[in-house]
């Protein structure tokens, strides 16, 4: 018997509408590829259709409903919340079967995704010795430290790839370092042109503030040429690793996000643990 799908994307959200209008272009990126499949869109926070009501869309008409994060690193939202929000999905149809695919993580194909924006920055800066060129990895932050550091390995990754000497990562909030402190530190150790490269998927508000932010930099250090480096937007690389995660899915025909049902998030869960970010 034919099984009915539904992928239902899950973005993080943001409260400048640009970026949740990416996220809808991506998804309609995605389903241009395959015509046949049945994507939907749903964001966490800070959009029209959040969670529930996405999960509620997906259901109708549908045998099987698999959740993707379209998320670089996961932390609370994805860790406890969306098996949470998919917990109470199941309540809602018990005819439909949800399931939850990993979020994209730290994978080749993005690291070779990064590696083009780095370059493209390169580029702008007239090709100069790698050597003196140093990059900054700048994550979103999160409370979550798993989640942090997949943002240091991936910054790790990238200094095994490349010839840059210096390869640091920063945040752009709650936790530590922050962009200047770690443009301070490259400076002190004779960088003459600096990379900054967002480790984000989508614009939005910060990626906005880390423009302001490298304009002001740009000033404060008028012997050091910056580069800002696109964000990963809309692109081959990530619907490569959507489709790998979708495929673990189909293939075991189970969650494969770790936390969905997990005793650590039954725990948090009991103490009100409800952080999200």
């Amino acid at each position: 018997m034919f099984m009915k799908e539904t992928i239902l994307l899950v973005g993080h959200g943001s409260r400048d509408e640009e970026g949740n209008v990416e996220v809808d272009e991506f998804a309609q990126y995605w389903q241009s590829k395959h015509p046949d499949w049945r994507i939907e869109v749903c964001w966490i926070e800070h959009a029209t259709v959040l969670p529930d009501a996405g999960l509620d869309k997906a259901a109708e008409g549908s045998d099987r409903v698999i959740l993707l994060p379209l998320i670089l690193n996961a932390a609370g939202h994805v860790k406890m919340e969306l098996p949470e929000y998919l917990e109470q999905a199941r309540l809602r149809h018990p005819q439909v079967q949800f399931l939850m695919g990993r979020h994209l993580g730290v994978d080749e194909r993005i690291l070779k995704l990064v590696r083009m924006r780095i370059h493209s920055a390169m580029v702008t800066l007239d090709m100069p010795d790698p050597k003196t060129t140093s990059i900054i990895l700048l994550g979103r932050g999160s409370s979550d430290m798993s989640a942090n550091g997949e943002v240091a390995k991936m910054a790790r990754w990238v200094f095994e790839t490349t010839r840059h000497d210096q390869v640091d990562y920063a945040f752009t909030g709650i936790t530590y370092p922050r962009v200047e402190t770690v443009v301070a530190r490259q400076v002190a150790s004779g960088a003459m042109q600096i990379i900054i490269a967002p480790y984000y998927l989508f614009t939005g508000r910060l990626i906005k503030r880390i423009e302001n932010q490298v304009q002001r930099m740009t000033r404060q250090y008028p012997q050091i040429a910056f580069s800002l480096a696109g964000y990963l937007g809309i692109n081959d690389r990530v619907v490569e690793v959507l489709e790998s995660r979708l495929a673990e899915v189909r293939e075991h025909s189970v969650s494969m996000m770790e936390c969905d049902g997990c005793r650590i998030r039954e725990i948090a869960h009991e103490h009100g643990i409800d952080h999200h970010h």
